[in-house]
């Protein structure tokens, strides 16, 4: 969207691994990228938490596939997530998203409140996150997958689903 807030992006994240971290702190850090049109990567490579460097380095991955599915990899963790700080900054794991709209505040006239809905969450067990781990996410079933009639009305998924024949959809 158009709007940046601070709430906003607390709600909306794919997170692997959120906290702390500097990635200036040694040059072999690095934080890449790739998207071959199938698969979107970004890949945090030894990286250090702020002011915990003696911890040890961390490297894992986010990849989010075209088909929905997402997988978080983990190479190198070397402390257990729940002993990371959140004082200076939230250690999350998982995935949430939210919009947020715009209303007429009644105080002010001429002035609008932002109110921001988060609408789904999915948090990981941090104590499942170690070295050489992975979780894998994938996409439930939706109405819009059918591409016939038939298979829509015969399918069992738990939506009140039905058959448009003007759209085919």
């Amino acid at each position: 969207g158009d709007v940046i807030h601070r709430m906003l992006t607390a709600t909306q994240y794919v997170a692997p691994l959120m906290a702390n971290f500097n990635p200036s702190y040694s040059r072999n850090s690095t934080v890449q990228y790739l998207d071959n049109g199938t698969v979107f990567a970004v890949q945090w490579d030894k990286v250090y938490l702020q002011g915990k460097e003696d911890m040890g380095s961390f490297t894992f991955q986010a990849a989010l596939h075209s088909s929905g599915r997402i997988v978080f990899g983990y190479k190198e963790i070397p402390v257990p997530v729940l002993q990371i700080s959140a004082t200076q900054h939230p250690v999350k794991a998982g995935l949430s998203d939210a919009f947020m709209i715009l209303n007429p505040s009644p105080d002010v006239p001429e002035s609008r409140r932002r109110t921001i809905y988060e609408y789904h969450r999915v948090e990981l067990d941090t104590s499942k996150i170690t070295s050489m781990s992975a979780v894998e996410f994938t996409p439930l079933p939706t109405c819009l997958q059918h591409q016939s009639c038939e298979t829509c009305v015969s399918s069992e998924l738990t939506f009140n689903c039905s058959w448009c024949h003007v759209l085919q959809r």
